[in-house]
């Protein structure tokens, strides 16, 4: 059981028959009434958002959700399969379930696969991957006014901004979470 007064980002509970998972919370002390706590939520089955307010002392069953590493093989059609190291099984995904952070990787990737007993409902990318630019425009020097950047595309087909000194043939480390640069591999 968790209390609605223990609530950090990242932890799943049920309620009302689903599961959900804090994205951010605040602990509310008003001059005037009652402590609430205000969250926003995600279902982690449709992948809806709310906005709910709780009372400090309302406890939840905790939801266990489990992460399993599993190696990205390959896609067909709408179909993302993925193998169990141990067990060698290929198993299908679909697209919706995938995030919009998937676009940063490639064939053989591990990703954390998440389901809640049984059902799979995410993917979780590796939080760095290296990638290669395979489509740049060049820098040209006196650009620089202030941290300037230029769109890059990188093999898996996702478009990133990078500085001027990255040129095609380059290989990038890319933060996954925020899709941004963050140095040279």
């Amino acid at each position: 059981m968790v209390s609605a007064g223990d609530f950090r980002n990242g932890i799943t509970f049920e309620m009302e028959g689903n599961v959900y998972q804090i994205i951010e919370f605040q602990h509310v002390k008003p001059g005037k009434g009652a402590a609430f706590v205000r969250t926003k939520l995600r279902n982690v089955i449709s992948g809806a958002v709310t906005e709910t307010t709780f009372n400090p002392t309302a406890k939840f069953p905790t939801a266990y959700i489990e992460r399993k590493d599993m190696e990205y093989s390959y896609s067909d059609g709408g179909l993302y399969y993925f193998m169990d190291p141990e067990s060698y099984e290929l198993i299908p995904i679909n697209e919706s379930e995938l995030s919009d952070n998937f676009k940063f990787v490639k064939e053989n990737m591990v990703c954390k696969v998440l389901s809640y007993k049984g059902n799979v409902f995410g993917v979780e990318p590796p939080t760095f991957v290296t990638l290669q630019v395979t489509q740049t425009d060049p820098g040209f020097k006196g650009d620089t006014a202030t941290n300037a950047t230029k769109p890059a595309t990188l093999e898996t087909g996702a478009e990133v901004k990078v500085p001027l000194f990255i040129d095609e043939g380059e290989m990038i480390n890319i933060d996954t979470r925020t899709g941004e640069y963050m140095s040279r591999a």
